[in-house]
């Protein structure tokens, strides 16, 4: 009856790998039993919509062999992947851009606050040493504490655990560090901060390309970053250098969003380009990487990072464009773990003649 099952499986395709799960090596195993049907389906992405659709479309066929699907998901670390290194936390996400005042804080909150919202377990690591401001954003005014373990429990606001240099420095004092001091402080944290389990830890990485970039590169097992840009062609090409910089590291991007794009006046409802449009998604066509989406130039965005609401939280137009963006990166999450899952699955396959 295994087999049946396993057979009957392969009618379930990948939306974005392009196969069905079982030649892509996602079930890892299969056990019938009293009328119920066991399956353990290699899924990275928790509250992804895409893994919700693999997951419901398995449970479809399993009933229709009048059997009561039981399902489980589980995608095991590479070997070497650094496994000392945030045991329990599912999917890394690193948020970066070529250059500041594109908006990058705002989407790492926003994303951080939409995974939650979604239901999943959230992080959120303010690593811009020098302009950390996550906590305002999210009107965060409880420390860390210590645990018995002399290890930092992060706050917690929105559903989302944080841990920003904002905490551990004076409210109006100046981060004067060269880049060794960022590099112990980066790993020190990383080391001490008790996250416990988590499904997503977003990074809110400073701008440009360096040493706590590096730090973060070499010491985290990233899952893929996400490159936020604004439409005009300066900020395009800083998102480029970025972009070079994952890739020289090997690290995925999971796609570009488009930060500041069409503004539409609330008085006469007309679009303005105030910094080009376009330009985020021309960006991501051309070096072959995803579009997330963009999010207008709108005053709530501005309002709700002042007032620490995101505005992610809201039924505005920007609020929506925050959702769908929330809901692609888990989209391209999970497509990274299932195709990375699939290749080292393919590798254990013995060949035959």
């Amino acid at each position: 009856m295994d087999d049946d099952v396993l057979a009957a499986l392969e009618a379930v395709e990948d939306p974005t790998l392009g196969d069905d799960i079982v030649s892509l090596g996602l079930v890892n195993s299969v056990e019938v039993e009293d009328g119920v049907a066991r399956i353990s389906l290699a899924l990275g992405a928790p509250y992804s919509v895409h893994e919700t659709q693999i997951a419901d479309r398995v449970r479809d066929v399993v009933a229709d062999l009048g059997l009561e699907p039981d399902l489980t998901a589980r995608i095991d670390r590479a070997e070497g992947e650094h496994d000392e290194v945030l045991p329990g936390v599912k999917n890394v996400i690193a948020v970066a851009s070529g250059k500041g005042g594109v908006g990058k804080s705002t989407v790492a909150v926003n994303l951080a606050v939409g995974l939650a919202e979604m239901g999943a377990r959230v992080g959120l690591f303010d690593a811009d040493v020098y302009g950390p401001n996550v906590p305002r954003m999210v009107d965060a005014d409880e420390a860390p504490s210590a645990t018995s373990e002399e290890s930092i429990a992060p706050p917690e606001k929105y559903g989302v655990g944080l841990m920003s240099m904002d905490f551990l420095v004076g409210k109006d004092d100046p981060v004067i560090w060269r880049g060794p001091m960022v590099h112990k402080v980066i790993t020190q944290l990383l080391e001490t901060v008790e996250w416990g389990d988590l499904d997503y830890l977003i990074l809110d990485l400073p701008p440009g390309t360096g040493d706590t970039q590096l730090t973060v590169l070499q010491t985290m097992p990233l899952t893929g970053a996400v490159i936020v840009t604004t439409p005009q062609e300066v900020a395009v090409d800083d998102a480029r250098k970025g972009l070079e910089m994952f890739g020289r590291h090997e690290t995925p991007v999971l796609g570009i969003v488009e930060n500041m794009s069409t503004f539409i006046c609330p008085d006469c409802g007309s679009d303005h380009d105030i910094f080009g449009h376009g330009g985020g998604e021309a960006f991501a066509d051309e070096v072959g990487m995803p579009f997330l989406g963009a999010v207008p130039l709108d005053p709530s965005v501005r309002t709700g990072s002042d007032e620490g609401d995101p505005v992610v939280r809201s039924e505005s137009e920007a609020g929506l464009a925050f959702r769908s963006i929330t809901e692609n990166v888990a989209n391209m999450v999970g497509a990274v773990q299932r195709r990375n899952h699939s290749n080292r699955s393919m590798a254990k396959t013995p060949k035959t003649n």
